[in-house]
Order: structure tokens, then sequence, then C-alpha cells
């Protein structure tokens, strides 16, 4: 069943109304002039109808959701901003410090985010109990930095891994972790991948490494779509947040779409000469595809 496939694109109405909603500031509201720029650059996806962010498919996924009546909440150490400054779920006027949250505008569901204190061990206990109790609500808590889930291991280990073997209960939270050797020291490197493939046996956990932002908007929308709740695992990238390449046209949101587990590559073989093929995922294929257009 974690293999159950759903269709999870939207309509082209709903689709163009959230581009109205994401990139519409308030009369009176004044943001900050990056910001402003972060805004024009997404209203420009919406008319060209390609370019779309790692952060927009995010935003796409919530509002969508929304907008059906699910609940979004998300809650981590810097989750309004995004520690990368790459979400913008929340816009602070640069002379009162008012804030306006342009998801929770949207009708139907009910969307919360939180900046957390760095107290790992109890947020992720809570945000699981938070899932728990409500199934309907998709529930997400981020770290960080992916390692920063350290200090939540036991979470790990006695609840989110282990819950549906031990008590019979199901359970759809969802963990961004920030993921990629970027040359932020050791802490902010490695999520640690392979400690959550060693948690995962008979199907208990997702576990996934995204390469585009559509396929992120799918996989958080089948999240609540289908019909169990299953925890995911998502290794969040850091340097694909702006990468031009790392960029879902607004076709791959809409209609009869879904999450695929495998993409192909879209520029195809070098050359008929080719013999070896290799499946890989997230950053490792922009590195080498750009390697390899290089060559």
């Amino acid at each position: 069943t974690a293999r159950q496939t759903v269709e999870s694109g939207v309509s082209q109405k709903l689709f163009d109304s959230l581009g109205r909603t994401l990139t519409t500031i308030p009369e009176g509201h004044n943001v900050h002039k990056t910001l402003k720029r972060v805004l024009d650059a997404k209203a420009e996806m919406f008319k060209s109808g390609a370019n779309f962010d790692w952060a927009t498919g995010e935003a796409l996924a919530f509002g969508s959701l929304l907008s059906e009546g699910y609940g979004v909440r998300l809650s981590g150490q810097d989750s309004g901003r995004g520690t990368f400054s790459q979400r913008h779920a929340v816009w602070v006027d640069q002379d009162s410090e008012s804030k306006y949250i342009p998801l929770s505008t949207v009708p139907h569901g009910r969307f919360e985010v939180l900046d957390s204190p760095l107290s790992e061990y109890g947020v992720l206990g809570f945000e699981y109990g938070f899932a728990l109790a409500d199934p309907k609500s998709l529930v997400l808590w981020e770290a960080q930095f992916g390692d920063f889930a350290n200090g939540a291991q036991i979470i790990f280990d006695q609840y989110i891994a282990s819950s549906e073997s031990k008590w019979l209960r199901a359970n759809g939270l969802v963990c961004l972790l920030p993921h990629g050797y970027e040359g932020q020291g050791p802490e902010h490197s490695s999520a640690r991948l392979e400690r959550f493939l060693q948690l995962c046996a008979e199907g208990n956990i997702q576990v996934a490494n995204i390469t585009t932002p559509a396929n992120y908007f799918h996989v958080l929308r089948r999240q609540m779509l289908r019909s169990f709740r299953k925890p995911l695992i998502i290794m969040t990238p850091k340097s694909l947040l702006r990468h031009k390449s790392a960029v879902s046209k607004a076709e791959d949101f809409l209609g009869e779409t879904h999450f695929k587990r495998i993409l192909s590559d879209p520029n195809g073989a070098a050359d008929h000469d080719t013999k070896r093929l290799v499946l890989c995922s997230g950053k490792v294929y922009y590195d080498l595809a750009e390697a390899r257009d290089a060559a």
C-alpha cells in the first residue's frame, strides 16, 4: 500500500487563484524590498508557466490542500521565513512589524506556521501527537538543519518508525530535514539519510530525496489524499532551492498528474554509444547532469 498512487494534480482555476494569493501584497502593507523582488519573480512564474521553484511548489501544495478542507500545520526553528530565506510564509510590515500570512486567507482549511523552540525532542513529540489526533491535517516538522533531528532520536525510534507495528496507530507526520554537503560545517551537512533507511522495514515509513519542485508538491498532497497515513521523511535541499535547473513547469502541477517514483532525464542520452544508466536522486542528479553536459 505504501506505493499507492493517487492523482494529486489541481485545476487551472485553483492554480491561478493560488498564484494571486501568493503574490498579492495587501494595500498598505510595506514588505521588505528583497521580499518584493521574490514576489515579483513568483508572479512571473505564474505568468510564464515556467521556472516554478521549490518554495513555490511547497506553497501550492499547502494552499491546494487548504482549499480542499485539510489543515496544514508547519513548525520548526525558522519555518516562517525558511532557514535559507526561501519560504516567506509570513510577510512582516517593515514599519509596524505587523504580520500577513497569505496562506491563512485560503478558505476551507486552517493554516498554521510556527517558529518553535530549539527543543527537537519536545517539539517533534508534540507534532507526532498532533498528527495522531488529527489525520485530516498535514502536520510537518522541519529541522533547521537535518542533523538537528539528533536530539529527537527517541521519537523517531519509539514512535514514528514503530507505532503502527506496536500499537496499530497510523500517523501521517512529515519531517523536513535539510540535507546536502554545502560547506556549512558538520551539523549542517548531512541529515543522516542512512539512519532513516536503517529504520525502514515492512513499509513502516517513507523516506524520500526529491528532485523537482513538482514532485515535492505531489508527495505532500499524496500524504493527505491517499486512503491511509504513513510517516514521511524528506531530505529537503539547500542549494537546489535556488538552482536554475531545479524547476518545474505549470503543467507538472495540473490535471491528471501525480507523484513520480522515477523521472526520466529530460535531456536524454549524450550519444548513441551510451553503455551505462545511472539512477540517482536530488542534488546528485544536477551535479551529474552538469558534468555530463559540460563534457
